[in-house]
């Protein structure tokens, strides 16, 4: 189960801010790749106990989910939601508004998951109790429904209504709030 790198966790995805969906789109191929290593830390942990390549995969989905996902929610909430509300299409509002909802609980599901992590990353967790493994598990759930209706509905309806002037404002509110120049 290698881990990945501090490097690939936090660093701006391939994709630049001058293309801010595709941006949000590469964020969301480092999120499977982080759900990835929490499927595989669980199995792992299942068989070898939080040994030392446990330790570092959990303090790996921990800085991710801590300084990366935040953001790009933030990203969301700034600008693909709105675009959706203010379409006039009251199937796009209710999408933004579930989304909006989604990343509530994402944030509260954190916690919890974080709280697993942190103990399996300290070493004082050696083992996954059946309410961990239903904590973990759920928040990947949670995602996997999230990213789907972001990548397929969400970002594609999104980019549609913003013009040329709200994609720059986009990408500079995003490189700014990440301190990129």
């Amino acid at each position: 189960m290698p881990a990945s790198s501090p490097n690939q966790l936090t660093a701006a995805p391939a994709a630049g801010f001058e293309q801010p969906f595709e941006m949000l789109g590469a964020c969301h191929e480092r999120v499977a790749r982080m759900l990835d290593l929490l499927a595989r830390l669980q199995a792992h942990v299942a068989r070898h106990g939080a040994d030392e390549q446990a330790r570092q995969a959990a303090r790996d989905v921990m800085r991710y989910f801590d300084l990366a996902a935040p953001q790009h929610h933030l990203d969301e909430e700034r600008h693909v939601l709105p675009a959706l509300e203010a379409a006039g299409d009251p199937a796009l509002a209710l999408l933004a508004a579930r989304l909006r909802s989604d990343h509530r609980r994402m944030e509260d599901g954190w916690m919890r998951v974080r709280q697993v992590l942190s103990g399996l990353a300290e070493g004082t967790t050696a083992a996954l109790d059946p309410a961990q493994q239903a904590a973990l598990e759920a928040f990947a759930a949670l995602h996997a429904d999230h990213l789907a209706a972001e990548d397929g509905t969400a970002f594609p309806a999104a980019a549609r209504r913003l013009d040329a002037a709200a994609h720059q404002a986009m990408s500079a509110d995003m490189r700014q709030r990440r301190g990129v120049r």
